[in-house]
């Protein structure tokens, strides 16, 4: 399988964001990938006070863009994130399309990044957003894949679920800022994929210094032994990388963490 991650810098129109991501899909779509990933939240600034105005709801007019670029280009098609609106309540919102355009996934970001650090960060989503609630598993030809949305990738316990449900990749779009990028943006993504042996999908979006939010970039590919098969610095760019998702079954042969669990003395499930 060939993943193309679409390292874009993000925009403040919402359709100027939209017509870059389908020219860079078709982009990678030209240079054979198969699985095409945006960042988080790629259709506007991240920025809490902007989520609602350009939040739309499920199949609106970004929904069926995104559609129509992944049957266009013919690829998977991750569509990073964006502010979904339902109900009254605004989500940061991920689908993923297949190769003909239908939808095969959905994903609400369920834990939602409030922080104050000393120095550093301050930033608090719940202020506009609403936590989703499912576990998001969903299957292609190169087999099960899993998808979380950045702070999702924290909690340990939501990766290996995807783990323990045939996940052997898992995507996620992500915007880690320039307090927690350096930091743990490598360790959470190279600690993901030891834990739970599988492949690591990191995208974020171009830092922008001009912009109200300084992502870290470093989109990146991770592999179930943990090595880093591919990463990009903070600047615009499409990072390419070929692997084979069934090399998860190698890893968990050498090396049998998920079979060594003991199981009788604790679990881990949805309730």
């Amino acid at each position: 399988m060939k993943a193309a991650l679409l390292q874009m810098r993000i925009q403040t129109e919402n359709e100027a964001n939209i017509q870059k991501a389908r020219f860079l899909i078709q982009e990678a779509a030209r240079n054979g990938a198969d699985l095409v990933m945006l960042p988080e939240m790629f259709t506007c600034p991240y920025d809490t006070r902007v989520f609602r105005t350009y939040a739309q709801p499920d199949g609106g007019e970004n929904w069926k863009a995104l559609s129509e670029a992944a049957s266009k280009a013919g690829v998977y098609l991750a569509a990073g994130s964006m502010p979904e609106l339902a109900s009254g309540n605004v989500y940061n919102t991920a689908y993923v399309f297949d190769r003909q355009g239908l939808q095969i996934a959905k994903h609400r970001k369920m834990h939602l990044f409030d922080v104050d650090i000393q120095g550093g960060q301050s930033f608090h989503e719940s202020e506009t957003l609403t936590a989703g609630d499912q576990v998001t598993l969903f299957d292609t030809e190169f087999g099960r894949m899993g998808l979380m949305i950045c702070f999702d990738i924290r909690f340990p316990e939501l990766a290996r679920l995807l783990a323990l449900g045939g996940a052997k990749v898992i995507l996620v779009p992500a915007a880690f800022n320039l307090t927690t990028g350096p930091a743990h943006w490598e360790l959470a993504f190279r600690s993901r994929a030891v834990d739970n042996q599988v492949f690591m999908l990191g995208c974020s979006p171009a830092r922008d210094m001009e912009s109200s939010y300084h992502a870290y970039g470093n989109s990146l590919v991770v592999s179930p032994w943990g090595d880093i098969l591919a990463r990009l610095n903070e600047q615009e760019a499409i990072l390419y990388c070929e692997f084979n998702p069934e090399d998860t079954a190698k890893t968990r042969r050498e090396l049998p963490l998920l079979n060594a669990r003991r199981t009788d003395i604790y679990e881990l499930s949805c309730l």
